[in-house]
């Protein structure tokens, strides 16, 4: 995903500053969860990833087998197979517990980087936001040197130069997102900086670091949030197509993109079996992506008048 792109994907995602702070807190929020307890899409989503996270971090006791044990007898089974109803991959392996051990790491691959970036991004886009003049100039100003590259080339270029493996791929997916979080940090506090009870607070002497805990966290941290949400389904599917690249996660281990890629020599004997991975991603990335569209949603005032 180009950072243009990366840069619609947040505003549409991302709710008002303004609106979100012109609102009381205590009320605002309590209309939020009644909007979404409301919203039969986002209800659903959010089961399906409560569901997908039971599955993958129960992995041992969900799919009770070996995910690195295979029969080479076994090998390429269709689905529905006794023993095996998700059929096998090339080495024989179940593809049901390969499956559930892979969630793991591809949401752990997909996740950490936006954690990572939501930590440094947000502390430098709320400190360009409200401090502006030269620091703010500074910092984004270095921020879009990244914009000159596409992110995807961006991270394969990093992975490229310190290596393929886990941490590597969620070191490269975090400096991918620091950009876009710095922006959209900046932008919301820049907008929150403006109101008028912050002036005030600023006009009868409280300090700066009290009118930011109080005054603008408060009313920046739920847009940073959901834009945070929204970018985990962009994480997903680049993680995975570091994996399918072979600069992330190493064989043996189950991770849906490097299972995609070892299965996509089978496309031709079991399609469907073959696909499972790409479907798993599909769906992961779609639930989070719906889940961010609810939740702003449900956060807009002018969608909600």
């Amino acid at each position: 995903m180009s950072h243009t792109t990366m840069d619609e994907f947040a505003t549409r995602a991302l709710p008002d500053a303004a609106d979100v702070a012109a609102a009381p807190a205590p009320g605002y929020w309590k209309s939020v969860g009644q909007r979404l307890s409301r919203d039969p899409v986002t209800i659903a989503v959010t089961l399906v990833l409560i569901g997908i996270l039971f599955i993958t971090l129960g992995a041992p006791l969900v799919s009770g087998g070996d995910p690195y044990t295979g029969n080479v007898l076994a090998r390429l089974k269709p689905i529905g197979t006794p023993g095996h109803w998700l059929g096998t991959d090339e080495t024989g392996r179940d593809l049901w517990t390969r499956l559930c051990y892979g969630g793991r790491l591809s949401l752990l691959a997909a996740m950490l980087p936006v954690t990572i970036s939501l930590l440094v991004g947000g502390f430098l886009g709320i400190l360009a936001g409200y401090a502006g003049g030269l620091v703010g100039t500074l910092i984004m100003r270095t921020m879009d040197v990244f914009y000159a590259f596409p992110s995807i080339l961006l991270a394969i270029a990093i992975c490229g130069m310190l290596g393929n493996g886990l941490t590597n791929s969620i070191l490269a997916l975090a400096v991918v997102f620091i950009p876009p979080m710095v922006r959209v940090s900046e932008t919301v506090t820049t907008q929150a900086r403006h109101l008028d009870f912050v002036e005030a607070a600023r006009a009868s002497g409280t300090t700066t670091l009290q009118i930011i805990r109080y005054h603008v966290l408060a009313n920046v941290l739920g847009p940073i949030m959901v834009y945070a949400t929204s970018l985990i389904s962009v994480s997903i599917i680049l993680s995975a197509g570091l994996s399918f690249l072979g600069l992330g996660v190493t064989p043996p281990r189950a991770e849906w993109g490097l299972m995609l890629n070892s299965l996509r020599q089978a496309i031709y004997v079991q399609p469907y079996v073959a696909a499972l991975p790409g479907l798993m991603i599909f769906i992961t990335s779609m639930c989070f992506n719906l889940m961010s569209d609810g939740v702003r949603g449900a956060m807009d005032v002018r969608l909600n008048k």
